[in-house]
């Protein structure tokens, strides 16, 4: 099994910052893809932004110019940095991340994984 444990959240006023973070952790083998989803109240979750092992990213187009993202393979840790928050970016936030991982057999399977999530609150 792979966990993911996100930090960072919170309240902050509108125009403010945050730096999300999410720690991968199990037998992990390799991880593909890591990225941030939000499911604000009442809305559907939707992909924020993503990364690949190899450090291409893609944005939802709300947030491109004010949230960046980034990873730390060695520790299999990402980040979101997010600036000049808005109220409706209100939501809460997941990590996910997918890959390769050992079994409790030894035999390597692929893994999804999602964090608990973690609330942010930007204020007007």
């Amino acid at each position: 099994q792979v966990q993911l444990v996100e930090s960072g959240g919170g309240l902050v006023q509108a125009g403010g910052s945050l730096r999300l973070s999410c720690a991968a952790s199990g037998s992990i083998v390799s991880i593909n893809a890591m990225g941030w989803y939000r499911r604000a109240p009442g809305k559907e979750r939707e992909l924020v932004t993503a990364i690949t092992s190899g450090g291409r990213t893609n944005y939802e187009d709300s947030v491109k110019g004010r949230f960046t993202i980034s990873r730390d393979n060695a520790r299999n840790k990402v980040y979101l940095q997010m600036n000049s928050l808005k109220p409706e970016d209100t939501a809460v936030y997941y990590c996910n991340a997918d890959g390769t991982h050992r079994s409790s057999g030894g035999v390597f399977r692929h893994f999804d994984s999602w964090g608990q999530g973690t609330q942010v609150t930007v204020s007007s």
